[in-house]
């Protein structure tokens, strides 16, 4: 068997919590005798930089990353003792590191999110589970820009008479990074089997604000001009505020969707209300030779140590992870284990038993016996 290593990184929260369970799924690929995989895991986040009061993450941890085959993110962030978040000297939210600063530093450029409505998974709106959508009706992939934008760090403070005045956020938008997230769009919808549910055609969509920001009318020029390279792809202009209610009125026109960095981050959390919420939704961060894969839920310090939240974000993620380091290894059985995973999470979610209080009304399970489920699952898969 091949051995991989897998960086680990807990973070915070509930974070520490769905860490343990993708370590539990990892456990579970590596003992069907899909791979070996050696998991190195790193404490990072606030609760770290309270205790060491200078980092968020240990002296040599962006080497690890940077060494490691895949990355594997739990969630950061942690309230300070005063309130609010904890921030670091410089300013910048303790979990930076693990988050931004890899992003960056690995040049892990697209965030690409799944948006996929699986069978058996209802929605819960004013406090109610309905099921809206059908399942056939929502499938797509967003792509974020993932390394400038309005993370691009160009951002200060005035504060004349040590009283904050004036702050200013400066967005930056390049051609070289919006031609490689765009024509990345443009490839993936290609190799998408289906197009769109609702017409069956294979369609980019461009969310912009380009009647107003000079960014996006760069954005949307280049976002044009590759289109035109892709004659058997159709094109469309969205302005992101219309977007917003069009995502969730009509899901069935989407098939890949590609923005900018913090209009990615708004739109797709918004998507995820349209596959059962956030703990179904992953973050998947790829750049040409890292990755780190994520679920986007966040830390949730209120619920930290209840084992009470949806685990599977994280598993799917960590699925993710299996998938793109199998591809590219050209290990193919990592990437049936990858898909063995998606198929685990369907298939407890069509029968509707084990689930977290997030996506039943009926008795709900705690996070560990949903991991355990999925595991079992998987095994049987392998």
């Amino acid at each position: 068997m091949a051995t991989y290593n897998v960086v680990l990184l807990p973070g915070d929260g509930i974070g520490v919590e769905v860490a343990a369970c993708a370590r539990q799924l990892l456990d579970a690929v590596a003992d069907a005798g899909v791979a070996t995989l050696a998991v190195e895991e790193i404490p990072c986040g606030g609760k770290f930089y309270l205790e060491h009061g200078s980092r968020d993450w240990p002296e040599g941890s962006e080497d690890k990353c940077r060494a490691a085959d895949v990355i594997l993110l739990g969630a950061v962030g942690w309230p300070s003792p005063t309130g609010g978040p904890v921030t670091m000297s410089d300013g910048k939210m303790a979990g930076y590191s693990p988050v931004i600063g890899n992003r960056v530093k690995l040049d892990l450029y697209a965030n690409v999110r799944k948006v996929k409505l699986l069978p058996g998974v209802r929605h819960r709106i004013s406090g109610q589970f309905a099921q809206v959508w059908s399942p056939a009706n929502v499938d797509m992939v967003f792509l974020r820009e993932n390394t400038e934008g309005m993370y691009s760090g160009m951002s200060g403070t005035l504060a004349p008479g040590g009283v904050p005045s004036i702050a200013t956020d400066t967005r930056l938008i390049t051609r070289a990074a919006s031609e490689r997230i765009i024509r990345k769009a443009f490839e993936l919808c290609q190799a998408r089997e289906r197009g769109a549910p609702g017409d069956g055609k294979k369609r980019v969509t461009a969310i912009v604000k380009n009647n107003v920001l000079d960014g996006c009318k760069l954005f949307a020029k280049i976002f044009d001009e590759i289109g035109s390279e892709y004659a058997d792809i159709d094109r469309e202009l969205a302005i992101v505020d219309a977007f917003t209610q069009w995502l969730v009125t009509q899901p069935e026109r989407y098939d890949v969707c590609v923005t900018t960095n913090m209009f990615g981050d708004i739109v797709t959390d918004l998507a995820s209300v349209l596959q059962g919420g956030m703990g179904m939704a992953v973050g998947c961060n790829l750049g040409d030779d890292h990755a780190m894969f994520e679920p986007i839920h966040g830390s949730a310090p209120p619920f930290a140590g209840q084992d009470r939240l949806n685990p599977m974000a994280m598993l799917l993620a960590t699925g993710e992870a299996l998938t793109w380091l199998g591809q590219r290894k050209r290990d193919d059985a990592l990437v049936r284990a990858g898909a063995a995973v998606e198929q685990a999470v369907a298939a407890i979610c069509e029968r509707g038993a084990p689930l977290t209080e997030d996506l039943t009304d009926q008795s709900p399970a705690a996070m560990s016996a949903v991991a355990a489920a999925v595991c079992d699952e998987v095994r049987a898969r392998l």
